[in-house]
């Protein structure tokens, strides 16, 4: 899927509402064509999940996916580029 029109971009996710963990997945399942890799936690400790996400994707789908990502209550998340 690499070329020209696509960034690579990490996408962290911090889950802490059981309720959201579908929801998450659901969404990364739907992105799931630009995911290079994938690594998740789960913090029993802090009562969280923890999601890194490697994507190589055209700039819209990054930002569809975390805008979607950041309208889910009780998910953060943020995305670096790679230049």
């Amino acid at each position: 899927m690499a070329d020209c029109l696509t960034r690579v971009a990490l996408v962290g996710i911090i889950i802490e509402d059981r309720e959201a963990v579908a929801r998450v997945n659901g969404l990364l399942h739907e992105y799931s064509r630009y995911v290079i890799g994938r690594m998740g936690l789960p913090y029993r400790e802090k009562n969280m999940n923890i999601i890194s996400v490697v994507l190589d994707a055209p700039q819209n789908a990054i930002s569809a996916l975390t805008g979607k990502l950041g309208m889910i209550p009780g998910v953060s998340s943020k995305c670096i580029y790679g230049k």
